[in-house]
């Protein structure tokens, strides 16, 4: 009530001034020693009032802020969750595929079922590599399920194997058979040790270990 009194006051002495200049009253006595002393007094008064509402605004931002956050995580773990039980088995079945695939593509898979005896080096060399690229292709869409480290190694699985089909016909003597052929593939890729391969094989295992 007191601070009420106290403005009124101030607008009735301030009444008698507006007559003067704005040069006079800002050199007056009432204007350089009275009114900032009051002035300072009001914004006081002010801020007594102000401080607290931003304290408890800022407060009740930082628990809403808190709150809606961990909603967020929650939704979003929970999302997750659901996703994993449907894209898991998928998943799964990708390793699997591509698990096959790098095994298909292997000397020993891919010259199975070849009738070597009415074959000529060239025929075989042609359709082994017929043969990797309908593989790949026919897989091709696996790499979403897979990360790209993995996607890349068996990509280049297949790129060594190639050079290896193709160095091993350059190799071969004229006179050789396509069952002299398919005898240094096996033989050849099995003394390599660690092949491009295996490490993909390995790599595949070891991503679809960590989803179980």
């Amino acid at each position: 009530m007191k601070f009420h009194q106290n403005v009124v006051y101030f607008l009735f002495l301030l009444l008698p001034l507006l007559e003067k200049s704005v040069w006079d009253l800002y050199m007056s006595d009432f204007f350089c020693n009275f009114a900032p002393k009051f002035i300072w007094a009001i914004m006081i008064e002010i801020l007594k009032y102000c401080l607290p509402a931003l304290c408890v605004l800022l407060a009740t931002w930082l628990v809403m802020h808190k709150f809606y956050k961990s909603e967020a995580e929650k939704r979003l773990w929970e999302l997750k969750r659901l996703s994993q039980k449907e894209i898991s088995p998928l998943r799964m079945r990708a390793y699997e595929r591509l698990a096959l695939l790098l095994e298909r593509t292997t000397p020993e898979h891919l010259l199975v079922e070849l009738n070597l005896g009415e074959m000529t080096i060239l025929q075989v060399q042609q359709h082994l590599m017929r043969t990797i690229r309908v593989e790949y292709d026919h897989n091709l869409s696996q790499q979403v399920y897979v990360s790209d480290e993995v996607w890349q190694l068996i990509l280049s699985a297949r790129d060594q194997m190639v050079a290896f089909i193709n160095s091993m016909a350059q190799q071969m003597p004229p006179e050789s058979s396509a069952l002299d052929y398919a005898k240094v593939l096996i033989t050849a890729f099995a003394s390599n040790g660690q092949t491009a391969n295996g490490q993909a094989m390995q790599a595949l295992r070891d991503e679809a270990r960590s989803l179980l």
